[in-house]
């Protein structure tokens, strides 16, 4: 009984794993891990709330943005007092003739020796000796307070003239007196509103447009054709009723005008003049240049350079040529 009992045992077991086999499955293929059903959001998410910006009155904000620009960058002053070199330079001065020109400060030469080197630049390279040489300046516009130096347009009478013929010069006019002293003060043209026309055509050309004060209204139409060469009262006194001596001025004169409000870029003589008489132009434009900022509010040059039209520029030093302000008037300036 036994017996027959394990037999049949047997047979079930062996009839299982057949079954288990044929369907591919085992017990070890179940998953283990059961699906969950997460829960949906069906709203949406609360909007963040903005934060009200506390109202200041406009008085206070229009304060505190004029503060804010008055509020100006200190440059940092760095002085090279006993230094054995100077600050973001190789060391004052070059050792060799051949260098590095951003490497070492730049040289300020005596204004005879800046002159002397530009005639020996010439020289060396064979360029032609009757080339323009040209000044070149930065000032310094700033008075007290707020206040600056009015850009300006000066005309003055070189010692040495550059140009070896006069200026040419036109004078408006419509009373026969005043045509008469132009013509006899060697005016290149005179005559009123019936140049216009000529001048618009450009069959007529001057260096100089003068005009006395009657005739200026009626003179309009030439604004955007002579541009800068218009008759202004604030440019060189080319407005007035001294014919005579505007026509002085003017046939022999010099004119310059400030640029980029404080760059002054004019020429100054030619490379052939003698050396005197260059340094003597020079001079003449420094000391005009000069009287237009009184000397008690310190120095109005800020750079002086001298360039020929093919060398290099020379930094020279200006100072023997600028007007010494007096110790009263400095005091008073400070005051």
């Amino acid at each position: 009984m036994a017996a027959c009992v394990r037999s049949a045992v047997k047979v079930l077991a062996g009839s299982h794993g057949r079954l288990l086999v044929t369907s591919g499955h085992s017990l070890t293929s179940v998953p283990q891990v059961v699906p969950r059903n997460l829960p949906v959001r069906t709203f949406s998410a609360r909007r963040a709330e903005k934060k009200e910006k506390e109202k200041v009155p406009r008085f206070l904000q229009r304060a505190k943005n004029e503060k804010e620009e008055k509020v100006e960058k200190v440059q940092r002053t760095i002085d090279n007092t006993n230094r054995h070199k100077p600050y973001g330079f190789t060391a004052w001065e070059p050792v060799d003739d051949v260098y590095v020109v951003k490497h070492y400060p730049r040289p300020v030469y005596d204004v005879g020796v800046a002159v002397d080197m530009l005639k020996m630049f010439q020289q060396l390279d064979y360029t032609h000796p009757e080339q323009n040489v040209y000044l070149d300046m930065k000032l310094d516009m700033k008075l007290e307070k707020k206040k600056k130096v009015e850009v300006f347009v000066s005309t003055v009478q070189l010692p040495f003239q550059i140009n070896k013929e006069d200026n040419k010069v036109l004078v408006f006019t419509e009373n026969s007196t005043q045509a008469e002293v132009a013509r006899a003060n060697g005016a290149a043209f005179v005559g009123g509103t019936e140049l216009i026309e000529e001048i618009l055509e450009e069959k007529i050309q001057a260096d100089f447009y003068l005009a006395v004060p009657e005739i200026t209204a009626q003179l309009l139409p030439l604004k955007s054709k002579l541009r800068k060469k218009f008759p202004k009262s604030k440019r060189g006194w080319t407005i007035g009723t001294d014919i005579a001596r505007m026509l002085e001025t003017f046939k022999k004169g010099h004119e310059y005008q400030v640029e980029d409000e404080c760059y002054i870029r004019t020429i100054v003589a030619v490379l052939d003049m003698p050396k005197e008489q260059i340094l003597a132009n020079i001079e003449t434009i420094i000391k005009d240049v000069c009287s237009y900022k009184p000397a008690s509010f310190g120095p109005f040059i800020e750079r002086a350079l001298i360039v020929s039209s093919t060398s290099e520029a020379l930094h020279f030093d200006s100072g023997p040529f600028v007007p010494k302000a007096k110790e009263e008037d400095v005091e008073q300036a400070r005051a």
